[in-house]
């Protein structure tokens, strides 16, 4: 048999696969009707509906580009497709005019390319032309290569404005106006080796329409982290981060950080009971999404008193209240057991999936009392239930543990729903990283708990089981420390859960007086 031999580069671009950028197609049609009434003094009266103004957009095809052994060797050229995004006005048939005017993106939601030469040279570029002929040289965020004569966006990611408020003006109501916006995409053949990029793909849109897009509020926080971390609040949990979860989630820290969100309420100023915070943006259910937290303790009145697990108030319990640092009437903070399923044992038990308090009181009566155009923001989400055997574990270790530990006995290790409760994992690493080496149960230092947001001062559950029995769970004192309590006492609580990754920032600074509003 003859034994076939291949360059080597030609053999790592084998698996470079695919670059395929998914444009698509954003059409909004814009129409009114204009109505003439006739002379009333005759008695009659006619009504006529001249053709509205038709304000069109389209993008012409999808930009596919495939890379192989057979299209990109070394005396193989680059590798390029194209796409047209139009605006289409026509004018109303009375006036015979209009003008509008509308916004073009070029919007990167997945990007897996990395520079694979030490001088980080172009690999991807896009280059851009406006209706005028032109080609674009300026998108903030993006850098211009002059050379090339395009945007590397090898490495890019996020929404990119082309252009801003574009005007479009038509004169006939026949005839449309047309403008058309080049896009051309190029995977560059630096004659290298590129294989560091095999495998990989890169997901795009080109999006043109009438209104300004608004970040989502994941992508918002996102573009709040400068690269430092502590600045604006924010840590980024990659690999390099000391201590950290390693999930490369984004995670506000600290006394007090602006990350303050009005849930539930369209009012200005946002209603007490409406507040949340922003625990972070994390990619636990496979996408960025905002992990939200109760910004305070929640009453009977919200969550009801249904059910085997509602205990009673702060005052009728007797709990100590002299370190709450919230503003709600302890008469009215209610009391929950985490499961009181005596089936199990005496003293409850430490399976979510069968606590009452979770079925009824988050995930009923909690979710009810948000209403419908609410609930529509929040995700289903899949919690981890993993156990621990002791709260003598640094943060880390419970971070872990949640995700891969087994709970007690047959006890399931995640359930799907839509609230929750925070993890230990989240109240850990919410206070500054020189805590994130001391155990859990040492939080109650007056340093760690003066720069922990997420320290409340009362009696809270966290979702995480206790696995070396049936009825133990991880709650948190009111001097801030972690430790193991059985799941038939009562104990405060926070609701928790995820917003959809396509939630929109609508405005705010985060601050309890201005917080983050949502675009619903």
């Amino acid at each position: 048999m003859e034994e076939k031999t291949f360059d080597r580069r030609k053999i790592l671009l084998i698996c470079i696969g695919v670059l395929i950028l998914i444009l698509l197609v954003a059409g909004v049609t814009y129409a009114y009707f204009q109505h003439q009434i006739g002379n009333p003094a005759s008695g009659n009266v006619g009504v006529d509906t001249d053709t509205p103004d038709n304000l069109v957009f389209d993008v012409s095809n999808d930009i596919n580009i495939t890379i192989t052994q057979f299209n990109f060797g070394p005396d193989d050229g680059n590798q390029s497709d194209s796409a047209v995004a139009s605006a289409s006005l026509t004018a109303n048939s009375t006036n015979d005019t209009a003008n509008y005017t509308y916004y073009v993106y070029f919007k990167i939601n997945t990007n897996e390319y990395v520079y694979t030469t030490q001088d980080s040279q172009t690999e991807i570029l896009l280059k851009v032309t406006a209706p005028t002929g032109q080609p674009v040289t300026s998108i903030e965020g993006l850098t211009y290569n002059s050379t090339l004569g395009g945007f590397d966006i090898t490495e890019a990611n996020g929404t990119f404005a082309v252009a801003s408020n574009y005007p479009i003006t038509s004169n006939s109501s026949t005839t449309p106006t047309v403008q058309e916006w080049n896009f051309d995409v190029t995977f560059i053949n630096l004659d290298t080796d590129q294989g560091e990029n095999a495998g990989k793909k890169m997901d795009a849109e080109i999006i043109i329409q009438q209104n300004e897009l608004k970040p989502t509020l994941a992508q918002y926080v996102i573009s709040q982290y400068t690269g430092t971390d502590g600045e604006n609040g924010l840590y980024y949990h990659d690999a390099d981060l000391e201590n950290g979860a390693g999930d490369n989630s984004y995670r506000y820290v600290g006394a007090d950080p602006n990350n303050y969100v009005c849930f539930g309420s369209t009012t200005t100023p946002c209603p007490a009971e409406n507040l949340y915070r922003i625990i972070g943006v994390l990619s636990d259910n496979g996408e960025y999404q905002v992990k939200l937290i109760k910004s305070d303790y929640t009453t009977s009145a919200m969550l009801g008193t249904d059910g085997r697990d509602y205990e009673g108030t702060v005052a009728e319990l007797g709990m100590p209240t002299d370190s709450y640092k919230g503003n709600v009437d302890t008469s009215t903070i209610a009391a929950y057991r985490w499961n009181y399923d005596t089936s199990v044992s005496e003293y409850g038990s430490n399976n979510w999936t069968t606590s009452e308090f979770n079925t009824i009181n988050l995930n009923t009566n909690y979710w009810n009392y948000l209403s419908a155009t609410w609930q529509n923001l929040i995700a289903t989400t899949t919690w981890h239930l993993g156990g621990m055997t002791s709260y003598s574990n640094t943060v880390k270790a419970f971070y872990d543990g949640e995700r891969n530990n087994a709970g007690y006995g047959s006890n399931p290790t995640t359930y799907t729903d839509e609230i929750g409760l925070m993890y230990p994992s989240d109240y850990g690493y919410a206070a500054y990283p020189d805590a994130w080496a001391t155990d859990l149960s040492s939080y109650r230092n007056s340093t760690i708990t003066s720069n922990n947001w997420m320290y409340m001062g009362l009696f809270e559950w966290t979702i995480t089981p206790y696995s070396s029995d049936s009825d133990g769970v991880f709650p948190v004192d009111n001097y801030g420390d972690l430790y193991v309590n059985i799941a038939s006492l009562g104990y405060l609580v926070r609701p928790v859960f995820y917003l959809n990754s396509n939630v929109e920032y609508n405005g705010g600074t985060g601050t309890e007086s201005d917080p983050f509003t949502l675009a619903v």
